[in-house]
């Protein structure tokens, strides 16, 4: 009887202890998680809605002039239809558009 008693306890110790382990680290990778999905959410912009302030702020090496730019080719000749099109924009080129390829959205 002795013996059962102590074999809970310990088995209680360690399941505690694994506990007290794995816990913090779920937490951790769920947290993380979740900002990688908010960044991820907050970091793309959909290049035939966004208005010129927003399209600056998330793209790379467009700012607010050539940002203008794109708004106005898009009024102009009407939405992109693929990513490449948006070199048709004068100032955006093949590299602009590939450091961007990730953040841009077309819907």
């Amino acid at each position: 009887m002795f013996a059962s008693i102590r074999l809970k306890a310990v088995i209680k110790h360690l399941l505690l202890a694994t506990y007290m382990v794995i816990a913090p680290a779920l937490v951790a990778s769920t947290a993380q998680a979740d900002e990688v999905a908010m960044v991820s959410q907050a970091q793309t912009v959909n290049i035939n809605a966004a208005d010129a302030e927003a399209m600056a702020e998330v793209l790379v090496g467009v700012g607010v002039k050539r940002a203008e730019a794109i708004v106005r080719y898009r009024e102009e000749f009407g939405p992109f239809f693929t990513i490449e099109d948006l070199q048709q924009v004068k100032g955006i080129g093949p590299s602009v558009v590939e450091k961007n390829r990730e953040r841009i959205r077309l819907e």
